[in-house]
């Protein structure tokens, strides 16, 4: 689904929902927009004029990744090197896969590269790890590479020589080369050069992003004008800006459009940490659950954790990414029966926007998670999307008895039954691991859960865990453009360092190691400040924070961490930031963790330049009584779990009042969502319209 959030000058908000329009995404947001400004009687077009802002957040530049179906680029890199890209790293070759294919190299594959062979250059030159200059560069070699891709018709040219993140003079050089050919042939021809966007270390991880900049970012930003222009058509007068992998939101027009690869879930994480720092929940476990995934991530002590290389589309990347982790099943997802062992296998691809079979519509002929949905009562076939959609029931019960029930032996009910209890065994064991990883206990944590199938699903991944607190906001289907609205505008930039002292180094030492991070963030600073001149905005209204990536000496992991300075020069500035990071490292893991007897390494400088919004207003209504009024039943409905069928009470969730108490077996309805309250479980819903589930 398509989803849409509006907020108001006085923080007030409503949310939108359409089905998703994958072949021209500006018509289902335009139908969503009608939706969520229909709640405030306006109409779209005045309503449009009024707007000061937008925010997109979506997948579309990671579905063109993942189908590749981006631009034809060229690739230049250091002679003897033009295979690197195409081999990869070997954790590519299994990414993504379950566990008992990751451990048989026979399953192992590698995707077809973004980059064909034919199209790489390599060009004679040669810098070494600690950026001396081994082998000068031969500035004819970088002539005949340009000349021959452009002659190739390439769409773009992407320049990535080794170690340049420690010494740029070549690649530099090499990428002035390359514009004065393709100003020479006449075209127009894009050249992205490792060090102008993602100066890190790590050639693989840097490359793969480099290259999404003209293979991915430049289509995708062209998809972005037909929304922004689409918006422009009906009265708005911005430019969207679109939510990053970091947290913040940046133009469509900006430079380095790769961040936004991965935006939709994103938006999730950062509205619960809004949601938390309004609420004083300092610990939260964020569960999103949507059509075709199951999105994690921890906020620890208010804290969200930053991943400077994570993957996506089973490739490596250089890019600062909000920690999450992804099980490949949502309520769109596919169930298939092994016919060699009859263990039902879930996912990981899925009907996506079409929801199952129970759509005649979609197209679909393999039962979905949303198909057991039908059959167990769960879900209103009449007010699937406030009634857009009409579901078909029957259709699910046929699919589930011939796909899954027959072939086990099972009844149609059990079977279905036998799917959702497997599905949320599998999402409650992940939670509860990816906790225990951290070194901390559910008990110590609220679970937010949100998405579309996040309230379905919500006691059954959450039960038996202990958590401090369960919580559904009322608006669970639209949270994650929610956390859109909630997102400043923030550009950021990444330099990677190599910052290493003994824990007895010297007075100077530590002053010239707080100087050379110092030169690394004046460098970030120009760099955001030019990104936010472009957008119409001074420095003056720029708030700028460095930031660093440091670790104990000799270990594999550092941790992103916030200055407590504006700027550093001295040793006493050193040892304020090293007591930032030993203070950070124990609330992450744990105070007894620590060990600063290995000494400090910085590996990375980061700066952050930050526009401020007006965020979204919490409600908070009067808590009434415990009984829900009368305008909010709506009957009941038959709901089987634990081998039989009871009644279920069915409630309207916009009607219900803050207060008021819901036991099951209950199912709330929403028109973009349904609320799924079992036997054994309560809920009540408080004055920020905030449902708390319980097990009694």
């Amino acid at each position: 689904m398509t989803d849409t959030f509006f907020v108001d000058v006085n923080g007030e908000f409503v949310v939108g929902k359409a089905q998703s329009t994958p072949q021209n995404e500006s018509i289902g947001l335009i139908a969503s927009s009608e939706d969520g400004l229909g709640n405030w009687g306006l109409p779209l077009t005045d309503a449009l004029k009024q707007l000061q802002t937008g925010v997109y957040s979506g997948t579309a530049m990671l579905n063109r990744v993942v189908q590749r179906k981006g631009l034809k680029c060229g690739l230049i890199v250091n002679r003897g090197m033009e295979d690197f890209h195409r081999m990869g790293r070997a954790v590519q070759s299994h990414l993504g896969y379950a566990y008992e294919d990751r451990i048989h190299l026979n399953t192992h594959r590698y995707d077809p590269p973004l980059v064909p062979r034919n199209l790489t250059r390599g060009v004679v030159e040669r810098i070494d790890m600690a950026g001396r200059v081994v082998i000068p560069l031969r500035e004819e070699s970088a002539r005949t590479a340009a000349r021959e891709l452009i002659s190739a018709d390439v769409e773009g040219i992407v320049i990535s020589l080794l170690h340049s993140y420690k010494n740029a003079d070549h690649e530099r050089r090499v990428r002035d080369i390359v514009l004065e050919e393709v100003a020479h042939s006449g075209k127009s021809i894009p050249v992205f050069a490792s060090v102008d966007y993602y100066p890190v270390r790590k050639e693989s991880h840097r490359t793969n992003t480099t290259i999404l900049e003209g293979y991915a970012a430049e289509p995708s930003r062209q998809t972005l004008k037909k929304i922004s222009d689409a918006f422009k058509e009906h009265g708005t007068k911005f430019d969207l800006r679109v939510m990053a992998t970091h947290g913040g939101t940046i133009a469509w027009t900006a430079k380095e459009l790769a961040r936004t690869i991965v935006s939709g879930p994103i938006g999730g994480v950062i509205g619960a940490k809004y949601l938390g720092e309004v609420l004083g929940y300092h610990n939260i476990a964020c569960s999103d659950i949507g059509g075709t995934s199951f999105d994690v991530a921890l906020i620890t002590q208010g804290e969200l954790t930053i991943k400077n290389d994570p993957d996506m589309a089973r490739l490596v990347l250089s890019l600062p990414l909000v920690a999450m982790d992804s099980v490949g099943a949502g309520a769109g997802s596919f169930i298939r029966v092994d016919p060699y062992t009859n263990a039902i296998k879930l996912g990981p691809d899925s009907a996506g926007y079409r929801v199952g079979v129970c759509w005649k519509d979609g197209g679909i002929a393999t039962a979905t998670v949303s198909d057991c949905h039908m059959v167990l009562g769960y879900l209103n076939p009449d007010n699937f999307l406030g009634g857009a959609l009409k579901l078909d029931r029957q259709r699910s019960v046929d699919a589930i008895k011939t796909q899954i029930a027959d072939p086990l032996g099972l009844s149609v009910e059990d079977a279905a039954a036998g799917v959702i209890e497997l599905l949320d065994a599998d999402l409650r064991n992940y939670l509860r691991a990816m906790i225990s990883g951290k070194g901390y206990s559910p008990q110590s944590f609220v679970c937010f859960s949100y998405g579309g199938a996040g309230p379905v699903h919500a006691y059954g991944y959450t039960e038996g865990l202990g958590f401090e607190d369960v919580i559904v906001p009322a608006w669970a289907a639209g949270f994650s453009a929610f956390g859109c609205a909630a997102a400043d505008f923030e550009y950021r930039y990444d330099k990677s360092l190599d910052i290493n002292l003994a824990p007895d180094a010297t007075t100077g030492q530590r002053e010239q190691a707080a100087k050379t991070l110092q030169a690394a963030w004046t460098e970030l600073t120009r760099n955001v400040l030019e990104e936010f001149k472009l957008n119409g905005y001074a420095a003056d209204r720029v708030t700028l924070q460095p930031g660093y990536r440091m670790q104990y000496r000799g270990q594999l992991n550092d941790l992103e961490i916030e200055s407590p300075l504006p700027s550093a020069e001295t040793a006493e500035d050193w040892e304020k930031l090293v007591g930032a990071f030993n203070a950070t490292y124990g609330r992450v893991y744990a105070a007894s963790a620590r060990s600063p007897e290995l000494g400090y390494s910085v590996t990375g400088a980061i700066m952050r330049g930050t526009v401020s919004i007006p965020k979204p207003k919490i409600p908070k209504e009067p808590l009434e009584d415990e009984t829900p009024p009368n305008e909010a039943f709506l009957g009941t409905r038959k709901f089987y779990r634990k081998k039989c069928w009871v009644d279920a009470r069915l409630y309207k969730m916009e009607a219900l009042r803050p207060g008021n108490r819901v036991a099951g077996p209950a199912i709330i309805e929403s028109d973009a969502t349904t609320f799924v309250v079992p036997d054994g479980f309560e809920t009540f819903l408080d004055g920020h319209r905030l449902f708390h589930l319980k097990e009694v």
